[in-house]
């Protein structure tokens, strides 16, 4: 076998180990790219839609006549494809709204016995904004996980942006999903130039209150620049998974996740934290075998050879403190009783519990996000979800007798800042009654 030892070091972690010594997350420089990606947003802001096809065939080799997907095309798109994947896309989409469903949220409102009223109500924003990467790859469960959400949120407007190559059609999966799970609007057009339009508007294009959606590093620091103009989800990172597992694991089941996340790109990372040392040598030798047989072999190889690990660890216990110190992507938890483990976890993008819990059925069909934090970013962040698409307003309603009884504490708090208009502010209503 070629490269075994090579392609997935085995690493075993002492009693005081230093888990940056194993598995560091460099912050990348992309600061070569910096000045074209902003050329290119404000570029944008000035010629709009112009700017939208001149970019489309400097980089895609589309010359558009009209950016819009038209009904015609929506209609061309559904007749093409087969009545089974269209009914497997129906079935994942009923699964989201199934689980997303359950995230809306309610205001509330107190009335105190002085009369004070208190309130915090939610509004979904008027525009979202979804990115769905384009070129040789096809993700129409990214435009289920990006849009679903937005519409359960209660969006009225939901904007898709994707780009297309010469022959200037969106792929027939996309537009059936983007169909199934709501969106209002579809344009073809991709990269930073893409983000600008939602960000900046354009003569076809509405501006969005928030965009959504994973591209490459253009359309990364594209959102990263116009965070402010518009709210975003997150900036994702290369795909990672973690799988926790026991010596009981069947090292096939393990060795297939494992490269699941591996076959992405080659930044990919794909981490084995196990108890049992068998197993880790029985995962080495299935990766290598499953490998030669995968058709992107190349990528796979060249993610495992410069970020996969194997570490092994001392106990389970270990083994979890070590996944909520990486804060995994995806994290499997490969054990008898993985429910046992779930308190235990605290940092996660989304989690994967027992042996028949692939991270496959998440990326697809079981219903919750896949758009999760990367990077050790679960750390503080969390899955997109119908939080994303609503915003908090929180209101206040003072009468006459209650303003009086807290007057003197809010002016005694305002001129301890220097801020005497404020108090000011108080004191004519309480003088004037």
């Amino acid at each position: 076998m070629r490269g075994l030892k090579r392609s997935y070091p085995i690493i075993k972690i002492l009693k005081n180990y230093k888990l940056q010594d194993v598995l560091s997350r460099k912050i990348d420089d992309y600061s070569e790219y910096e000045p074209t990606v902003r050329a290119i947003i404000a570029d944008v802001a000035a010629r709009g839609d112009e700017a939208l096809r001149f970019y489309a065939e400097k980089f895609d080799g589309a010359k558009l006549d009209g950016l819009e997907v038209t009904a015609e095309e929506f209609e061309e798109a559904e007749n093409s494809l087969s009545e089974e994947l269209k009914a497997v896309i129906r079935q994942s989409a009923e699964n989201i709204a199934f689980f997303h469903s359950r995230q809306r949220r309610e205001g509330f409102e107190v009335e105190r016995e002085d009369g004070v009223i208190l309130g915090q109500k939610f509004t979904p924003v008027a525009v979202a904004g979804v990115y769905v990467p384009g070129g040789t790859a096809s993700y129409p469960s990214t435009v289920l996980m990006d849009i679903i959400p937005a519409r359960i949120a209660g969006v009225k407007n939901i904007v898709m942006v994707t780009p297309v190559k010469a022959d200037k059609k969106v792929k027939p999966e996309i537009l059936y999903a983007a169909k199934v799970a709501g969106a209002n609007r579809i344009f073809k057009t991709g990269g930073a130039q893409a983000i600008a339009a939602l960000a900046y508007g354009t003569q076809t294009i509405p501006k969005a209150d928030v965009v959504v959606g994973p591209g490459n590093i253009f359309v990364a620091l594209a959102k990263k620049m116009v965070y402010g103009l518009v709210n975003i989800d997150m900036i994702a990172g290369p795909s990672e998974i973690l799988i926790v597992a026991d010596g009981k694991s069947n090292p096939v089941f393990v060795a297939a996740d494992l490269l699941s996340q591996a076959e992405h790109d080659k930044l990919a990372s794909a981490v084995l934290v196990t108890d049992s040392e068998r197993l880790a040598i029985e995962v080495q030798a299935e990766i290598e075998r499953q490998l030669l047989a995968m058709p992107r072999e190349t990528i796979a190889r060249a993610s495992i050879e410069a970020n996969g690990r194997i570490i092994i660890c001392e106990d389970m216990q270990k083994a979890v403190d070590i996944a909520n110190a990486i804060a995994p992507e995806h994290l499997e938890v490969c054990v008898d009783e993985p429910m046992e483990l779930l308190p235990k976890i605290l940092n996660a993008g989304s989690i994967f519990l027992g042996r028949y819990t692939p991270e496959a059925v998440g990326d697809y069909f079981a219903g919750p996000n896949h758009t999760l934090p990367t990077g050790g970013s679960a750390k503080f962040s969390s899955p997109l979800s119908v939080d994303d698409f609503v915003k908090k307003s929180q209101y206040i309603r003072y009468t006459p007798k209650a303003l009086e009884k807290a007057a003197h504490s809010v002016m005694k708090f305002a001129e301890c800042e220097g801020l005497y208009g404020h108090a000011n502010s108080v004191k004519v209503r309480v003088d004037k009654a």
